[in-house]
């Protein structure tokens, strides 16, 4: 195994002409080659080594996707010191905990991110120094310019016997150093800090090959966080083992401005893959059918219809186009032509595929994107595993499966008591190889407990199929308890319900060995609010009221015996009792964290009373009075 240093050198080698980096500062990509970019890298981990950064200091970047990340990070390994990377959508307190905790020494981060950092600087009494990668009017005495470290660095390897001591000194660097200090959402108590070595992303990289090629030609467009372990292995430095080349989002004044640019820089970049998350996903599909409904009538009609033949069609992927199927071959070839085709030039008109990490993706939505054309591959992983452990991929999958895992790494499945369960049986997920994280950072206790005898135990619960697909079905933590002990993962159902309802955006399941299960609703006011007016009625009156509570109710309901969706989900664990919400589940009231999941013990704990309320005989009726005054706070008309 080599370290990730060893890794970049042997790529520049290979591929030194190649863009490796597009950015877009002004009006256009500018691409910097795989030379220029070990040129300005070796000019900031010198640069960082001249203002006192040794061998396991650690260095947080808190920035926005672009060059300086990668410099900056590949920068900060040179010197032996171990890169802290933080999520953007951090609040102060949270970003002072991670830095405190690592014990950064040192901090990069970007104008949009400075503020945060500047407000709780006085309280992180071992961090030294900010590096902004933005210009500003003036610095003080613990403040410095990117660029000023380059040229520090720059400046000094300018003496032969610097440069060859500073090579002498990155060859030191090994496989088992460490790189990366990732910390967890932190969603149930404080964040763990995840210790990521050289060796581990390399091997993952190494791994993910055996999963699918990535050619030189490659681009893709990094949409997703850079600080995401998901981002670094398959982005970052899967890429980089191949020549091919990664482009960042231009940055916008506010976030919102950035992601506005995300279809303006997918035209431009053209994309050969990308990688998502459920969330980003159900955008996707949201503005894909809002503009065909803007259409007309007529070709959002038509587009349906296509949908559902290429539905029936493809099945699950693997089997598709089998038996009669075939004849509808030529006709979704001219719907291809004249409708899925134009669809696919938003992201740029060479999207092969995407792949879905981060959360399960509902099935209906890996359907809807193999249907126009850019399936989305379902891949599972975690952090602590560097993170890839199975995906899916073109040339092998299965649509609602997790894929099949990669090379040089051993999997089982484990009942409650840590024995191996059969081929086919549901359990925990336990995984032992080279991609396994080194521990938690100064938490001994936390790491015994997720690594024993050298398998990581993921929480995650899950099963082998006998084809060799790996189906996760959710967390341990999140898993519905009936009364009698049976355990069932409610991510799918509550996936389902918010994917396919177009009156419901948000929906959380709830039974700890309860006799029923229930739901916490978010409704979509949009799409009520229409209804309504479709309809010449107003929330402000009771029928109102009850027109919509119905509503909603008959939506859960298409999953039951004779609904629509009614063969999707065991019937008992559908909920029976509904509580209505105006208040939706975001990152602001901490109920959605960084990663766009739910965070269940905070939901639990703030409508602790609301669902003990809706396991009493008048919460189970959803025309309920607190359900009526929850509508009557919505802005309805």
């Amino acid at each position: 195994m080599k370290s990730l240093i060893q890794f970049f050198e042997e790529n520049v080698e290979k591929y030194a002409s190649n863009i490796y980096l597009w950015e877009k500062l002004q009006d256009k990509y500018e691409g910097t080659t795989y030379q220029e970019t070990r040129r300005q890298v070796h000019e900031f981990g010198a640069g960082l080594m001249q203002l006192g950064i040794k061998k396991g200091d650690r260095v947080s970047i808190l920035a926005d996707g672009r060059n300086s990340w990668v410099i900056g990070e590949l920068g900060i390994l040179y010197t032996g010191g171990i890169n802290v990377p933080l999520s953007v959508k951090l609040n102060p307190e949270e970003i002072r905990f991670r830095l405190v905790h690592s014990g950064s020494k040192m901090v990069i981060t970007s104008s949009s991110q400075a503020p945060k950092i500047l407000e709780v600087i006085d309280r992180c009494p071992g961090l030294e120094k900010v590096i902004f990668m933005d210009p500003r009017e003036e610095y003080s005495e613990k403040q410095i310019h990117f660029n000023e470290v380059r040229k520090i660095g720059r400046e000094w390897l300018e003496n032969p016997s610097n440069r060859k001591s500073f090579e002498e000194f990155t060859a030191s660097i090994t496989p088992s150093d460490f790189a990366n200090i990732c910390y967890t959402s932190g969603t149930t108590a404080d964040p763990k800090g995840i210790i990521l070595t050289h060796g581990n992303y390399v091997t993952n990289v190494y791994q993910s090959y055996s999963l699918m090629d990535i050619p030189q030609f490659y681009k893709t467009l990094l949409i997703l966080p850079w600080d995401h372990s998901f981002a670094h292995t398959a982005g970052i430095y899967a890429f980089m083992g191949k020549g091919a080349s990664i482009a960042s989002v231009k940055v916008g004044k506010t976030p919102m401005e950035t992601l506005r640019n995300i279809p303006i820089c997918m035209k431009e970049i053209k994309p050969n893959l990308l990688m998502s998350v459920p969330a980003l996903a159900k955008n996707f599909r949201k503005n894909i059918e809002k503009g065909i409904k803007e259409k007309g009538r007529l070709t959002e009609a038509l587009f349906n219809f296509a949908l559902k033949m290429a539905y029936s069609y493809n099945k699950e992927g693997y089997n598709k186009g089998q038996g009669l199927q075939k004849i509808k071959k030529p006709l979704l070839r001219f719907f291809d032509r004249i409708m899925f085709g134009k669809v696919r030039e938003a992201f740029g008109g060479e999207l092969e595929f995407f792949i879905g990490g981060g959360a399960l993706l509902d099935i209906e939505l890996q359907r809807f994107f193999y249907a126009i054309g850019v399936p989305m591959f379902q891949g599972y992983g975690l952090s602590e595993a560097s993170p890839i452990i199975s995906s899916n991929s073109s040339k092998k999958h299965k649509l609602g499966s997790s894929g099949y895992l990669v090379s040089n790494m051993d999997l089982k499945i484990c009942d409650d008591d840590g024995n191996e369960v059969p081929v086919g049986q549901k359990g925990e997920i336990v995984i032992r190889g080279g991609n396994v994280m080194h521990g938690y950072w100064r938490n001994e206790t936390a790491t015994n407990d997720a690594i024993r005898d050298g398998w990581l135990y993921t929480g995650d619960m899950g099963y082998m199929s006998n084809d060799g697909f790996l189906y996760v079905l959710g967390r341990f933590k999140s898993l519905l308890i009936a009364d009698d002990g049976e355990k069932f993962s409610p991510e799918g159902i509550e996936e389902a319900i918010s994917e396919q309802s177009k009156f419901i955006d948000q929906c959380m399941l709830y039974n700890n060995q309860k006799p029923y299960t229930v739901a916490l609703i978010v409704p979509n006011q949009h799409a009520l609010k229409l209804y309504l007016e479709d309809r010449n009625m107003s929330a402000t009156t009771e029928e109102g009221k009850r027109t919509v509570l119905n509503l909603i109710e008959n939506e859960v309901n298409e999953y039951r015996i004779n609904g629509r969706f009614g063969h999707m989900f065991p019937h008992r664990w559908l909920p029976v009792a509904l509580g209505v919400l105006n208040e939706s589940f975001n990152e602001e009231n901490g109920m959605m964290n960084s990663t766009m999941k739910i965070v269940r013990g905070k939901i639990t704990e703030r409508y602790t009373d609301l669902i003990e309320w809706l396991y009493t005989p008048m919460g189970k009726i959803v025309y309920n009075e607190r359900n009526m005054e929850e509508v009557e706070k919505m802005k309805l008309g």
